[in-house]
């Protein structure tokens, strides 16, 4: 499935396939509890979230947290999404795209952010893992950017995959900007961690709905 002269998909996973916003704000809370914080909303959250993620701290607290809030607020903020995903599910009408895709002789993967022994059984749990030729997640330290992650995920589809024909589909600013980093295309979609106005910032289209994200890929790699 793929070849260098077929379109890709790069998805995002947590807030684009995974509909998880409500267990991500629920752990924003939670850690900021942990140093006193007020609370915050999912409009404040979408307005205001970027990575790395201490410089979204940052735009709430006034400063950046120091080494040891970072990794309390860190340690907190996982333990308690770990807690709280099992309510949470894929986006609507994900299984039907997915499919769509492969059926249609083009191929995908998935590159979260989300450390990978979890993201892992999480694919496999809800039975998509087949519509997928590779599925990667973070190692090493949470908060930073997905740059270096992609060029590692597109050296490791090289063989068929083609960036000028691989599109990758998140919520936020920083897919964009991995997307372009590798010389990729992107689309981002509003239903995530981003309101329209900072994902408009980053200049690539953005779409109200995953099946339009998907209609945008296939006209984005089809122009290469």
């Amino acid at each position: 499935m793929g070849t260098h002269t077929d379109a890709h998909i790069v998805w995002d996973w947590n807030g684009t396939l995974f509909h998880d916003v409500d267990a991500v704000i629920g752990a924003t809370n939670a850690a900021f509890a942990e140093l006193g914080l007020a609370p915050i909303t999912l409009e404040l959250y979408r307005e205001l979230y970027c990575v790395p993620v201490p410089r979204f701290y940052e735009r709430l607290m006034g400063r950046l947290p120091s080494q040891a809030e970072w990794e309390v607020m860190d340690a907190v903020f996982h333990r308690h999404y770990t807690e709280h995903r099992v309510r949470c599910g894929l986006a609507d009408g994900v299984e039907d795209l997915l499919k769509d895709w492969v059926a249609a002789g083009r191929s995908q993967s998935i590159l979260s952010m989300y450390g990978h022994e979890d993201l892992v059984p999480l694919v496999e749990d809800f039975g998509i893992s087949s519509h997928f030729i590779r599925v990667d997640g973070r190692t090493g330290p949470s908060g930073g950017s997905k740059a270096e992650h992609m060029v590692r995920h597109l050296d490791a589809l090289h063989d068929t995959v083609d960036p000028r024909r691989t599109v990758v589909i998140g919520d936020a600013a920083d897919d964009a900007l991995a997307a372009l980093h590798v010389g990729a295309h992107a689309v981002l979609w509003t239903g995530g961690s981003h309101g329209r106005a900072s994902l408009e910032a980053v200049g690539v289209p953005v779409v109200d709905s995953l099946s339009e994200a998907v209609a945008q890929a296939e006209r984005l790699a089809v122009s290469g």
